[in-house]
């Protein structure tokens, strides 16, 4: 078990103004603790010797200022910890979010997306607790103790070593207890991302559930799920319990041993008054940080837990080719001027008996539309994945006017490609803004011409506010169709020189596939296309280049009108 996270800390560079303050703060606190003990004593052993008000006025006014001090030092640390907080979690999700990117669609299938969702959002929120009061709180628990323990060997030695010697025992319990705590609270994180992921996925497929009659049975599934969260919850809370009342414990007897023994030799006159006083008031002093430490240790267990996690995911290597390209790299290909040449790619699937895509080849010509069919699972959706660099051939090459797919940088070869995906998702904004999705300064008329040539515009116009109408997530106030729609206007608004359609034409009656593919052939779209399905088409194809393939082998092309 380790007090300090190292990996969070290193994460915390862009908050380190903060940590900086926190640290300050605590140990302006440190030093405010021990004035506000001898001030104290000061003003009680006075007034036990009978010494007026007016004489102890000032000891008053200074204790006030200390009080004051206290109070802001603590809630200016525990803000500037919160702020440290905020910078961190901002830039863990952002990571996160580049990283799954990074992995892509081939790893986040092996993944349960809504276990993911948890992660980065009420899983990272658990760390406000780690910032805010644990690390502030370890910082305590080191400058207090030595305050106190250097003025009270100051003032009585025989006190200071019954201090260092019973000190220990609250970090030695809290480490004992804490390993245990760790076990309870990764497996209630554990439980959580699996009740999360497990809800959302339900959440998201409910009306086929409800069609299938299978809602009951997962509603079970998730009360199962619960209870066990429910259980490792109260078990780690009980655990938090026994820690608290053990640390009470120690330092209740620690603090008792000092008073006894500075009481016996008050009694016997061997220490004085205000000496004695100052002992009683700083000893629990030594020992509440290193309490309070121990029981945020607790109260942050389930954010760390979450940012191990985290890192686990961050620490996953990319897809061969998906990271880092080698020194010399090109910096990038035109893919509206340069030919894309598939050179006997291959790609193969953990525990699938065949390739998805065996020994292909094929030559793309800029501005040339192909249609690429087949039966399901022939390999038309691999050969988009290979194309859009989210899956990376076992064997063979992909090339772009002479350079090496896997050579150019990820990001820039993306940029240059709009890709409408079977299901494509649209966002909890206007219809003008799910449109506007990769070009936001677009102009209303640039969204409406691309809605008009993807036949999205006539029943936009009918919604309540036209394109300012709101959509919910997953646009599912529309139809399939309508959503199609939608994101086809998105890829022809962004303008991108390659075009790739996954089944666009699925979801769209007749008319609606014939103007489609009237646009794309008619010159409006102007750009390379490639589009999937493994349908027939209407006869507006005519012309195309059509590529067929069966069981991930090319097994004709050809220029062809479709019927």
């Amino acid at each position: 078990m380790s007090a300090v996270d190292p990996r969070l800390l290193r994460q915390a560079g862009a908050a380190r103004a903060y940590l900086a303050v926190t640290v300050a703060l605590g140990l302006a606190g440190a030093v405010l603790i021990v004035l506000q003990a001898g001030l104290l004593a000061r003003l009680l052993a006075g007034a036990g010797r009978g010494t007026g008000v007016a004489a102890l006025a000032g000891t008053l006014g200074w204790l006030a200022v200390v009080l004051a001090g206290r109070a802001l030092a603590a809630s200016g640390g525990e803000a500037a910890a919160l702020r440290a907080a905020a910078v961190v979690k901002s830039r863990l999700r952002r990571r996160l979010s580049e990283r799954a990117l990074a992995l892509g669609p081939q790893w986040l299938t092996g993944q349960r997306t809504g276990e993911i969702t948890t992660l980065a959002t009420k899983g990272l929120d658990g760390l406000d607790p780690y910032f805010a009061r644990y690390l502030p709180q370890l910082v305590l628990a080191v400058a207090v103790p030595v305050a106190v323990l250097a003025r009270v060997a100051a003032a009585d030695w025989i006190s200071a070593v019954i201090i260092v010697v019973t000190l220990p025992l609250i970090p030695l319990f809290a480490a004992l207890i804490g390993w245990h705590t760790q076990a309870q609270t990764r497996k209630q994180w554990l439980l959580l991302g699996r009740l999360g992921g497990h809800f959302l996925d339900v959440v998201a497929g409910l009306p086929t559930l409800k069609l299938f009659g299978r809602a009951k049975a997962q509603a079970d599934v998730i009360a199962d799920v619960t209870n066990r969260h429910r259980a490792a919850t109260m078990a780690t809370l009980r655990v938090a319990f026994l820690s608290a009342l053990v640390l009470e414990i120690t330092a209740a007897v620690a603090t008792a041993l000092v008073a006894v023994e500075i009481g016996l030799r008050l009694l016997a006159g061997h220490v004085g008054y205000e000496t004695a006083l100052l002992v009683l008031l700083l000893t629990p002093e030594a020992f509440l940080p290193l309490r309070n430490a121990g029981a945020q240790f607790h109260a942050s267990t389930e954010g760390t837990a979450a940012a191990r996690r985290a890192f686990e995911i961050l620490d996953t290597p990319p897809p061969a080719g998906q990271g880092v390209p080698a020194p010399g790299a090109p910096a990038g290909a035109d893919a509206s001027r340069e030919d894309i040449v598939l050179d006997g790619v291959t790609v193969a699937y953990p525990g699938r008996s065949r390739p998805a895509l065996d020994d292909v080849s094929l030559t793309i010509r800029p501005g040339e539309f192909i249609v690429v069919t087949g039966a399901s699972g022939a390999g038309k959706s691999s050969l988009l994945a290979v194309l859009l660099r989210f899956a990376t051939p076992v064997s063979g090459t992909v090339s772009v006017g002479g350079s090496d797919l896997a050579r150019i940088p990820a990001d820039g070869w993306r940029r240059q490609i709009a890709w409408v995906p079977q299901q494509p998702h649209l966002f909890t904004t206007t219809v003008a803004g799910n449109i506007a999705l990769g070009e936001p300064s677009a102009r209303r008329e640039d969204i409406v011409t691309a809605a008009r040539l993807a036949g999205a515009d006539e029943f936009i116009q009918r919604l309540d506010r036209g394109y300012d109408t709101a959509l919910t997530e997953g646009g599912r106030t529309l139809s399939a169709g309508q959503r199609q729609k939608i994101a086809l206007a998105r890829a022809f608004l962004c303008r991108p020189p390659v075009l790739l359609l996954d089944e666009p034409t699925a979801h769209l009656d007749q008319a609606s596939a014939r103007h489609l593919l009237s646009v794309i052939q008619s010159g409006e779209v102007r750009r390379t296309v490639v589009l999937v399905t493994h349908g027939p088409l209407p006869p507006a194809a005519g012309g195309t280049r059509v590529v067929t393939l069966d069981q991930g082998r090319l097994v004709s092309h050809n220029t062809a009108v479709l019927a």
